[in-house]
């Protein structure tokens, strides 16, 4: 991979590994001033990331072909973008941004399974059903009795949050797999925009937030989501689907320190266990079977998509030079990784 590739590749795994922090920081904890309501965050987000990438896809002249794909788009909008960051947003409330980060790195290891219970191709060697009950226990140590840093509830809207990242992938490849990705996501961007439009409205805040607020609200519009997926389909061009996806794995290490770090969390002995399981339970799961078998390591989540965005079939190495604005089908599915 050539320079540019490698500074692209170290830009996406912080870039897709911040958004658990600005969200913290967005929405303040549950029972105090200072933060925003969940919906006006959201909507901000989505808002300024159609506001941004909207014109480009315009003057691509990319948008007419989404049109008979209308209502998989909705519904990919619906489960890749609105409902996971309301809920992550929600949960952050709550919950610490660096276990945020950990639950949610159990995408992969959810992608694995969807992909197998809805007609995947993919064959479960003994090792990727090790690593698939490894990144479960992992999971089970965040989940179980003394939740760190949150309560059962929070705990269970981040797993869905998950489910989502998981799902999401699956509805792209299969169904919107020839559109542009960046007609796509202007598309997306602008239906939350319109969904949460009501939500925001009711919800809208009596006072302006703070200037830290609204830089963290800006942070995740502006680089968390439309900078990061120009330079992610870049990185897809220059390097490949299967050396971006990698960044999946270091997305949860960023999270994790940057909530130590900047806000002062707390990393308990469970957590500290969890992460090692979580991550080297996705890297066994989605490691590639023999040739010609199609392994889960394809789809990435945050997704918002986290965002993204997100593990899933182990991608083949796209041709040389696709053309500007298109990736090939079979590599389309590893960038709709949505950030969280």
């Amino acid at each position: 991979m050539s320079r540019r590739g490698w500074l692209m590749f170290a830009a996406m795994s912080v870039i897709w590994g911040i958004p658990y922090l600005l969200i913290k920081v967005a929405v303040g904890t549950a029972g105090t001033a200072g933060g925003v309501p969940v919906p006006v965050l959201v909507l901000a987000r989505v808002g300024i990331g159609a506001a941004l990438l909207l014109p480009i896809a315009i003057r691509q002249r990319q948008l007419a072909a989404l049109l008979p794909h209308w209502r998989w788009l909705a519904l990919f909008a619906l489960v890749e973008i609105i409902v996971p960051w309301l809920l992550l947003s929600e949960a952050e409330t709550r919950l610490s941004s660096s276990l945020s980060g950990l639950l949610v790195a159990s995408v992969p290891i959810l992608v694995a399974v969807l992909g197998r219970l809805t007609g995947g191709t993919d064959r479960l060697t003994p090792v990727r059903w090790a690593g698939l009950l490894m990144g479960l226990g992992g999971v089970g140590l965040l989940v179980g009795p003394g939740t760190p840093g949150g309560d059962a509830a929070s705990v269970g809207e981040v797993l869905l949050v998950a489910l989502c990242y998981a799902t999401g992938p699956l509805i792209a490849s299969r169904k919107l797999g020839e559109l542009p990705p960046l007609a796509m996501t202007a598309a997306c961007l602008a239906f939350a925009s319109v969904v949460c439009s009501p939500l925001a409205a009711l919800t809208w805040p009596d006072a302006l937030p703070s200037a830290r607020v609204l830089a963290a609200i800006a942070g995740l519009a502006v680089v968390c989501t439309a900078v990061a997926f120009v330079i992610f389909f870049a990185l897809i061009s220059e390097a490949g689907p299967a050396r971006a996806s990698v960044i999946t794995y270091i997305n949860p290490a960023i999270a994790v320190a940057g909530g130590v770090w900047l806000l002062g969390e707390r990393i308990t002995p469970a957590m500290a266990a969890a992460f090692a399981a979580i991550l080297g339970g996705s890297v066994l799961a989605t490691r590639p079977g023999r040739r010609g078998d199609q392994g889960p390591g394809e789809f990435r989540p945050g997704r918002c998509a986290d965002p993204e965005s997100s593990p899933g079939e182990e991608p083949r190495q796209a041709p040389a030079g696709p053309p500007p604005g298109r990736i090939p089908r079979r590599n389309r599915a590893a960038a709709q990784r949505w950030p969280g």
